[in-house]
């Protein structure tokens, strides 16, 4: 069992934890959920001894081993794949290390002898036998082929090293296991394959992850960081959203009840206070009046912004014809010979491993690169708007935000419009004088959803658009796309949101389309796309 007791950090005046006093108990699998910058990743920190708390201690069983999954993508780079993995059970890779030691002696003493005995049995208890075995297992879960186990880690790419770390984190079945957004840089193959794991997995689990439906499939609790406490509900992140959701409206409508109440007996007291003949009804009235108590609500650090796109015009019939679209980039064929269609009413997911094509068709459709061959053709009724993946661009000037958000509003607006359209996004008082040169991810997705909520396009195009958002703003998000009533074009690696916006799924492998009017998860589970899938990624690995 892990414990925290009476745990307090504060930032200057800032309180990020107050008095929080959890359990996590053996064999259940918990969420830790709260808005950016509630202290999640911070209190996982202090859960695995990597940052003191002001206040309290964090006590587990002396023979339980706390494995986390390391967020430093370089640490290892002078180890093997392989090696890096089983470094995840620290003791036993200092033992098969002593072991392959002595061994390579050309001679072993007494003493050697006696030492690779106690080793070998310390080895075998730990399951060190089977170790590389299991490091295998893992990684070929997690798309890392056995081929790349010899390389050392500074020869990989930033998403396979995450997975690799993944794995490492995993390895030597811990007792308690702590993931940070594990399921970042991770294919729809990889993520299922994860859930499978940690569904079977039979001790604790604490995960942070703004990925709803990996929180649905996975966790038993859900543990909600919000007013400096931590509140354990039983139940996946769905359960949590109804339970919390219902629990605020009960409060909000006993406050309204006791206000009611209130006023009842105020107008009560004040027209028969000074009336003999219910002068005694008045002095009741008061002291019931005295006992009634409007709760304060707590002003909560989770807020949703306002999301909602209105096209100007309805989309007319020809919208976008794709026809034999090739690009070459680095060398490599990323796009090859695509050609499709976009029909009313189509909400297309452009799924798929390979992440740059989807990037590079968005860049083509809006003009940003040219071609190698093929064409395409955009209707004249068609406005598109672009989310684009990578930003930062937008984001140079020296600008606070209040000027650049101007840039997108009607001539006829002024500073009164931008500040309450800014605020409906989570920009209020003086953040709107922020300089943009200096917001953080999530705010600049929150202005770039902002600007594209001006244009009253109705095509929208969105290259991951959940990125660096929280689970509020993303649900925001999602219900702003299912809401609108035209043409969209997306990539996300958001499960939830793919599943309940998308009508059509395109998927783009490097030998070949799959192309299916159907929602992700018929999609997924069709055996026919699974073969085909397959099929058009046999080159393997790009």
């Amino acid at each position: 069992m892990l414990q925290a007791t009476n745990i307090a950090l504060s930032y200057g005046k800032r309180v990020i934890f107050k008095d929080v006093n959890i359990k996590f108990t053996h064999g259940n699998c918990y969420g830790l959920i709260g808005a950016n910058g509630a202290g999640k990743s911070t209190f996982l920190k202090i859960l695995a001894g990597q940052k003191e708390a002001d206040k309290g201690e964090v006590s587990i069983d002396p023979k339980e081993r706390i494995a986390v999954l390391q967020q430093d993508q370089f640490a290892y780079d002078e180890h093997t794949v392989l090696d890096t993995v089983i470094m995840g059970h620290r003791r036993l890779y200092e033992v098969k290390m002593e072991r392959e030691r002595l061994y390579a002696l050309p001679e072993l003493s007494e003493e050697d002898g006696m030492r690779c005995g106690d080793l070998e049995v310390e080895f075998g208890e730990m399951n060190g036998y089977e170790a590389e075995s299991e490091a295998h297992v893992l990684l070929s879960g997690l798309g890392i082929p056995e081929e790349m186990t010899g390389l050392k880690m500074k020869d990989l790419d930033g998403g396979d090293k995450v997975r690799v770390l993944l794995a490492q984190a995993l390895f030597g079945n811990p007792d308690i296991l702590l993931l940070d957004e594990p399921t970042n840089n991770l294919d729809v193959q990889s993520i299922a394959w994860l859930e499978e794991f940690l569904i079977r997995f039979p001790n604790t689990v604490i995960i942070v992850s703004h990925d709803r439906h990996f929180l649905n499939q996975v966790c038993t609790h859900m543990a909600d960081i919000d007013f400096g406490q931590i509140r354990v509900y039983v139940g996946n992140y769905d359960f949590w959203y109804q339970a919390s959701q219902l629990a605020l409206a009960q409060k909000q409508q006993e406050n309204k009840k006791a206000a009611a109440k209130v006023a009842e007996l105020k107008e009560f007291i004040q027209r028969f206070s000074s009336n003999a003949s219910k002068a005694k009804q008045a002095t009741s009235r008061k002291k019931l009046l005295d006992k009634i108590t409007i709760e304060e609500m707590p002003v909560s650090s989770r807020k949703y912004p306002w999301i909602a796109f209105k096209p100007d015009r309805p989309c007319g019939n020809v919208i976008l014809e794709v026809d034999g679209l090739s690009k070459t980039i680095d060398g490599v064929k990323v796009l090859d010979n695509l050609s499709f269609s976009v029909g009313k009413g189509e909400k297309i997911a452009f799924v798929g491993t390979y992440g740059l094509a989807k990037t590079t068709l968005f860049q083509i459709l809006m003009g940003e690169l040219e071609p190698d061959s093929g064409s395409f053709r955009w209707g004249q009724t068609i406005t598109p708007s672009y989310f684009p993946k990578e930003n930062s661009a937008f984001f140079t000037s020296s600008m606070n935000l209040l000027e650049w958000f101007g840039q997108f509003i009607p001539a006829s607006e002024g500073e009164s419009y931008s500040r309450g359209f800014l605020g409906r996004m989570l920009f209020s008082g003086d953040e709107v004088l922020k300089k943009t040169s200096v917001l953080s991810g999530g705010e600049r997705v929150r202005c770039l959803l902002a600007r594209m909520m001006l244009s009253g396009a109705n095509v929208l195009l969105l290259d991951e658009p959940t990125n660096h958002l929280d689970l509020e703003s993303i649900t925001s998000l999602n219900n702003g796309l299912i809401a609108y009533p035209e043409v969209i074009l997306f990539a996300s690696h958001d499960h939830e949101c793919v599943a309940t916006v998308a009508n059509r799924i395109i998927e783009i492998g490097p030998k070949g389309v799959i192309d299916r009017m159907t929602n992700f998860d018929d999609y997924l589970a069709d055996a026919a796309i699974a073969v085909h899938r397959e099929q058009i990624y046999h080159q393997g690995k790009r």
